[in-house]
């Protein structure tokens, strides 16, 4: 996985790609596609949800540049992957998921990894998590979303950068990457990015006579 997809699509940092050969990632999907659990796809975790595929987070993660006294709101974090790549980069990782069995395989499985530095909170996605905030680091990888909610980008440091996959269904989707200063928000777009989009944050309707 690592050779073949991150390292041949310019993932380069080596901390991150240390990451990405301690974790298993076999851990985190579901028994009946561990098998495929390191290939260049996304793969299922249960209840409707799935691991965007390995390339696609080393790249994302890889341009926020993150630090190791940052600290780390993960989006959707799922059974905990991404969480648990991230907790050997930043200082703090809080592991948001709103999904009750998921956010309980997270947790089983951080303390498995003893990943001791990440904590999974159950919330609602959309809304972040203001108590631990602000943060210098929000990403949103467990799927694609059709923009980042005010809430999120209101939960960054100064400086801060949050990272996204951006689909509002018109289109080919996005990896953002968004920084705040000066109190606003600026984004640009990173590379094309087809994943399973991610529950809650669906493209609203607009009013229809």
């Amino acid at each position: 996985m690592v050779d073949c997809q991150l390292r041949t699509n310019k993932v380069v940092d080596e901390a991150l790609v240390a990451r990405f050969e301690t974790v298993p990632r076999d851990l985190f999907v579901e028994p009946s596609v561990q098998s495929i659990a390191y290939v260049d796809e996304d793969v299922p975790i249960g209840n409707g949800r799935y691991l965007v595929a390995p390339m696609v987070l080393a790249r994302m993660l890889q341009e926020l540049a993150i630090g190791p006294s940052e600290i780390v709101l993960d989006v959707g974090c799922g059974t905990g992957y991404s969480s648990a790549i991230l907790s050997g980069l930043a200082d703090t990782v809080v592991a948001l998921e709103e999904n009750h069995e998921l956010a309980v395989r997270a947790n089983d499985l951080l303390t498995e990894l003893a990943a001791d530095n990440a904590i999974v909170v159950e919330a609602p996605l959309t809304e972040g998590y203001a108590t631990q905030g602000p943060y210098d680091i929000i990403v949103v990888v467990g799927g694609a979303i059709a923009s980042v909610p005010p809430a999120l980008t209101d939960q960054l440091t100064e400086g801060g950068r949050l990272a996204a996959i951006i689909d509002d269904g018109k289109g080919q989707g996005k990896a953002i990457l968004m920084i705040k200063r000066h109190g606003a928000v600026s984004h640009r777009e990173l590379f094309d990015a087809s994943v399973p989009r991610l529950p809650g944050f669906e493209p609203k309707m607009g009013f229809v006579f």
